[in-house]
């Protein structure tokens, strides 16, 4: 029996060392990799003061652990996606749908009172605080962190307005009251009633007055001819994404940005950064009038496999892999790639897509046309995995 006890013993004794050992030469590795990272960052620095113009939309985003705000109930035990939220059996339901999955999304609560109900109980719960949100004045901040002049096109309030960087030109107006989105965030391993996340991610609610009609667009119009950017990038038009538009309304909103994009100078890159997107018709829209338009997409790997079905399929999709392999990815880049490559045909004014970057938790992949004005992708893949690690951090190291 002793010698039982103590050969058990001695076998924990080993795997406690060797896992210390593993996790110390992982440590070791990572260490490598992040060196590696900044000697690239280092070797290609921002010589020069890049012009760029970026739109749409602002907001307050409210941060919350997502379990502190959301008590799991049996209608939880039963998730079920929908296209927009007006109740809390949906609200619960709909982040059960993608909790187990750990997959981003966003979505928009169509009842302005239990919105705001929401967000009153959020911002009263230990822990949760409010910063800059929407993808446009965070690309914009970080822009001018890396030396760029930008021209952002935003409507906000004063308040939100002074928290950007002084020499951060917006135009748009100003509102009374700037939109909020409340981000619901969980951990990888994470328990939620009978759900476990496979990943950390977020779910986002919202329930926008300014950002769906990007009321910053003619603003933004009358000084982006002048402005002559390097880089036009487009963004925050899933806020359009199942808001209740009257008929024909956010078609003529979509055809004014496409004009503002046709009327650059080829000289200027375009940029088009996808987002959440649960809306068929939506997203057919964009195939139609925007990504023709842009020399350059970015989008998440969900992002990817929505877009990739849309074009392949002509139906969405609602999740995929939250842990995609690099070769899966790159296939379906690939004829993603094609797919846009060949919808562009015929389209006046069109331009040919020769960039296409998917940004993962875990990696970046990007894919270049030989002899496209878009060089050192290298740099480009580890100042983007620097930045992600950064701004997540909110460190500058």
């Amino acid at each position: 029996m002793l010698k039982i006890v103590i050969s058990a013993l001695c076998v924990a004794l080993v795997a406690y060392y060797y896992r210390g050992f593993v996790e110390k030469e992982l440590s070791n590795r990572l260490i490598s990799v992040l060196e590696g990272l900044e000697r690239v960052e280092k070797d290609h620095p921002v010589d020069r003061r890049p012009k760029v113009a970026i739109g749409y939309g602002a907001c307050n985003d409210l941060f919350i652990d997502g379990k502190q705000l959301l008590k799991y109930d049996d209608s939880a035990g039963t998730p079920e996606h929908f296209n927009f939220i007006s109740s809390i059996d949906e609200l619960l339901k709909t982040y059960a749908y993608f909790f187990r999955h750990g997959a981003a999304a966003e979505r928009y609560i169509s009842d302005d009172k239990l919105f705001d109900a929401i967000v009153d109980k959020a911002a009263r719960v230990e822990g949760s605080h409010y910063a800059l949100g929407g993808n446009a004045p965070v690309m914009a901040k970080r822009f001018v962190t890396e030396g760029c002049d930008v021209l952002l096109a935003a409507k906000m309030t004063p308040e939100l307005q002074r928290t950007l960087p002084k020499d951060l030109k917006v135009v748009g107006g100003v509102t009374k009251k700037d939109d909020i989105h409340l981000i619901l965030e969980y951990k990888a391993g994470e328990q939620w009633g009978i759900h476990r996340a496979p990943r950390a991610n977020r779910f986002i609610v919202h329930n926008d007055d300014n950002n769906p009609l990007i009321s910053s667009l003619e603003e933004f119009d009358k000084l982006l001819i002048n402005f002559n950017p390097n880089l036009f990038v487009v963004s925050g038009l899933q806020m359009m994404d199942n808001y209740p538009f009257a008929e024909g309304i956010r078609e003529q909103r979509l055809k004014r940005i496409q004009e503002q994009m046709k009327v650059q100078s080829f000289k200027t890159r375009i940029h088009f950064e996808m987002a959440s997107f649960a809306e068929a018709q939506m997203l057919q829209h964009l195939i139609d009038y925007i990504i023709p338009y842009a020399d350059s997409l970015g989008m998440n790997e969900q992002e990817l496999t929505n877009l990739h079905n849309m074009m392949e399929y002509g139906n969405i999709s609602i999740v995929s892999d939250s842990n995609p392999r690099v070769a899966a990815v790159l296939d379906q880049m690939r004829k993603t790639f094609q797919l846009v490559s060949q919808n562009r045909i015929g389209m006046e004014g069109s331009r040919q897509l020769t960039r296409l970057h998917v940004h993962t938790l875990a990696y970046q992949a990007i894919m270049t046309v030989k002899e496209s004005p878009w060089k050192n992708s290298r740099a480009a893949a580890a100042k983007a995995s620097l930045t992600a690690n950064r701004h997540v951090c909110g460190s500058k190291e």
